[in-house]
């Protein structure tokens, strides 16, 4: 069938095609935002009307969502603001890594960034994780520690973080250990809970193959057949992040996630995250993952709101940098 001129249509399987459009047509209509097209499903595929510019920067994007659904991948609409910065940028689809894990279908890299931290993640003893919030850090270490758990290949799915203030006054809250701790990993359990489902993650716990605990009570243990996720690490000081990476026994993975603009310690410089990328960098076994705004997956105000204090930070920087040439300017005059 002949298609008029400035019309392209592109045959798609049932399930891709309901993809594209999304619920609601939302998916649909982000794309003819984007791209200046009018995206139609008559049924069989997608049609794609406009411009010759638009309609190719379309298909590039059409295709690509088209791609992750025929593997059973979800699709959001995180993931058609991904494809279509991507169709713009002319730019590859994330890797196919696929994680078959998660109740709503397998888990999938979003963007280029979140393939290669899967493809570490494979390939590495050791994982250490920086970008901001909301670039799937977190969410795909679980998921792929929650994969190997399921797949037998580890016993233990281990998560430790920072509670309340690096130092970890849990003494001060009440109720007992789980109830001082579990506030401070909501996120960890949530990840869980949509990954595995409540009952699936209340046996698993019980029975001991999912462990979320505080920094301090990883201390003197050796973590033998286990994936451990050292979450929020930025808040970790050096000594605490070198006890937790210490622990790694026989058969054990770990993965090492925080965000380096965002350390609440006292003594910032004493931040354990970014000290051991600069040490462990190209040593044999660790992977080095970094992640950008434009890899936030979340609300697309998040990726705005991101890139704006980033400008403001480097606005800054020169002006720190001459109160500081001026402070020690100060000092030796006084000496």
């Amino acid at each position: 069938m002949s298609t008029p001129k400035g019309e392209e249509f592109l045959p798609l399987s049932e399930a891709a095609a309901r993809a594209v459009a999304g619920p609601q047509s939302r998916h649909a209509a982000l794309m003819e935002d984007a791209f200046h097209v009018l995206v139609e499903t008559p049924g069989g595929g997608v049609s794609i009307r406009g411009d010759a510019k638009g309609r190719g920067a379309a298909k590039r994007a059409v295709r690509i969502l088209a791609d992750r659904a025929d593997a059973g991948a979800e699709i959001t609409e995180a993931d058609v603001r991904v494809a279509i910065a991507a169709a713009h940028a002319h730019g590859p689809a994330p890797g196919a890594a696929m994680l078959p894990v998660g109740r709503r279908g397998a888990i999938a890299p979003k963007t280029p960034a979140q393939a290669r931290y899967l493809d570490m993640l494979a390939s590495c003893e050791l994982v250490l994780a920086l970008g901001p919030a909301g670039t799937g850090k977190t969410f795909l270490a679980v998921a792929y520690g929650a994969s190997l758990l399921l797949r037998g290949e580890v016993d233990r799915l281990i998560v430790t973080r920072p509670a309340v203030e690096a130092g970890e006054r849990l003494g001060f809250l009440p109720g007992d250990l789980t109830e001082k701790v579990d506030p401070y990993m909501a996120p960890v359990w949530e990840a869980l809970n949509e990954l595995l489902g409540p009952d699936q993650l209340r046996r698993r716990r019980e029975k001991g193959e999912i462990e979320v605990a505080p920094i301090a009570f990883m201390r003197g243990r050796t973590l033998n057949h286990a994936f451990v996720i050292m979450d929020e690490a930025q808040n970790a000081s050096r000594l605490q992040t070198k006890m937790v990476l210490t622990r790694l026994g026989e058969g054990a993975r770990m993965a090492v996630t925080g965000d380096p603009s965002q350390v609440d310690l006292m003594n910032g410089s004493d931040s354990g995250l970014s000290h051991a990328v600069s040490i462990l960098e190209g040593v044999k076994g660790v992977g080095v993952a970094r992640f950008g705004a434009e890899d936030i997956v979340r609300h697309p105000l998040v990726e705005r709101i991101v890139k704006a204090y980033d400008a403001d930070a480097a606005r800054r920087a020169p002006r720190r940098l001459r109160d500081a040439e001026v402070r020690d300017a100060e000092v030796r005059d006084a000496e």
